[in-house]
């Protein structure tokens, strides 16, 4: 046996406990991991800083009156203008102590996007810290709240966010996630506790890994979905559409104190970014995960003219110009499988949960389409070229939907209530280049 051999007891297993013991002793029997294994000791260093730092709390949000889905819609405890109760997470980077307490029932939905790049290129964990305010309408759940990152690949169990295996936060605690990302693509997140509730109740969000290739220049791009080699992901704007669903009654019984029958579950409201057509078309609130904008009290600033929107900021209206590739980041944490439809503009699907359509040998396998299926926990890049400016007007308007009429549409009145937005096809050089996703 080699003198660097190591023997583990079962005394020891007991004395370290279960994974994290197996993460030690594999440091000391093969040091040479620790450059690509994360191991749970690293948090320590972590603690006192962070990238990204979100509350899990409550709230209200707003969703179209009409039609009323008596008792449970619109909510008769919701204050004016909101309708809805939800569960969510907010963002409270860069905020004191103080601010972050007055966050409580001041969920967002859906949750904030966020991203970061690849560890190839950085070399850099990404930390992102997760307090728990508690539910103002509902003290009596004293429900744990985590962030899994769903698809991220070999995610330790301890940031894992899966909480019969990891840690989940109570209550008035804190914890930091640390992050090592070698797989750029589109992925999403929620909370994992009680997870048919919470994620039904708007504890969703995507997240998204930049490949190492950005930055350099392939085809005439510098910014691309995923590391391709020959430029094919490149793009020139992206847009992030998570779709996300409403059962009415679940949300009145979990603010009135019921109990509802998960059995009865159907579709409402069908929302794209947290919003519902044509509230899909209204500006974007404060959207910059790094750099977010509040008041002096930490709340969400509403847009002038849409303060019912204030807590579903992110727009989901595609601007273009003609003749610019764009990037359609698409996740589905519905339950029901959704079919996402162009009208008028083919999308080349590149990429379907953070993989590249590429086959072992190479060979290209990305395809033409305008429909986009997702089942429940998909996610798919698709890019398509923005066509010729026809005019008259400032701009030219393609549909982008869901192609079941009673999710793209609620049958109220007008045509609203469901996943619908636009895209809009400016004369070439009209728009500046994009700075943020979704702008």
């Amino acid at each position: 046996m080699s003198t660097n051999s190591y023997k583990f007891s079962r005394r020891d297993f007991l004395k370290l406990g279960g994974g994290l013991a197996a993460l030690a002793v594999a440091d000391r029997m093969f040091p040479s991991l620790r450059k690509s294994i994360l191991h749970p000791i690293d948090v320590v260093s972590a603690q006192n800083d962070y990238d990204i730092f979100f509350a899990g709390t409550d709230g209200w949000i707003h969703l179209p009156e009409t039609p009323a889905i008596p008792p449970f819609h619109p909510d008769v405890l919701a204050p004016a203008p909101f309708t809805t109760y939800v569960f969510g997470f907010r963002n409270v980077s860069n905020m004191s102590a103080a601010q972050r307490l007055n966050q409580k029932m001041k969920a967002q939905h859906s949750a904030p996007v966020f991203w970061m790049d690849q560890y190839e290129k950085t070399n850099t964990d990404f930390k992102l810290k997760l307090t728990n305010l508690g539910l103002q309408i509902r003290p009596d759940l004293t429900d744990a709240h985590t962030v899994h990152w769903h698809g991220f690949r070999d995610a330790i169990p301890y940031f894992d966010g899966e909480p019969h295996g990891s840690v989940a936060v109570p209550p008035g605690k804190e914890f930091t996630y640390v992050y090592r990302p070698h797989e750029p693509g589109t992925y999403m997140f929620h909370c994992h506790v009680e997870d048919v509730e919470h994620v039904q109740m708007g504890m969703a969000g995507m997240v998204f890994v930049r490949p190492s290739q950005d930055g350099t220049s392939l085809g005439g791009f510098t910014k691309f979905a995923y590391n391709d080699g020959d430029g094919m992901t490149g793009f020139d704007r992206e847009f992030s559409m998570m779709l996300t669903e409403m059962w009415a009654e679940a949300h009145w019984a979990d603010a009135h104190i019921q109990l509802p029958e998960w059995s009865d579950y159907h579709v409402d409201f069908a929302l794209l970014n947290g919003r519902t057509y044509p509230d899909t078309l209204a500006p974007n609130g404060s959207i910059d995960p790094f750099n977010p904008v509040y008041d002096a009290n930490g709340d969400m600033i509403p847009t002038p003219g849409y303060e019912h929107l204030q807590y579903q900021p992110i727009s989901s209206l595609v601007n273009c110009n003609e003749g610019e590739r764009v990037l359609l980041r698409f996740a589905n944490l519905g339950f029901m499988p959704i079919t996402m439809t162009l009208d008028g503009i083919p999308m080349r699907v590149v990429g379907k949960d953070a993989t590249l359509l590429r086959g072992r040998d190479g060979a290209d396998i990305s395809y033409m389409t305008s429909n986009i299926l997702l089942h429940a926990g998909n996610s798919a890049d698709a890019i398509f070229t923005a066509p010729a400016y026809q005019g008259p007007g400032p701009y030219d308007t393609y549909l982008l939907y869901n192609r079941n009429y009673k999710l793209s549409n609620n049958l109220s009145a007008g045509g609203l209530g469901g996943q619908m937005t636009e895209v809009r096809v400016y004369p070439a050089g009209t728009l500046p280049p994009q700075t943020l996703p979704n702008t």
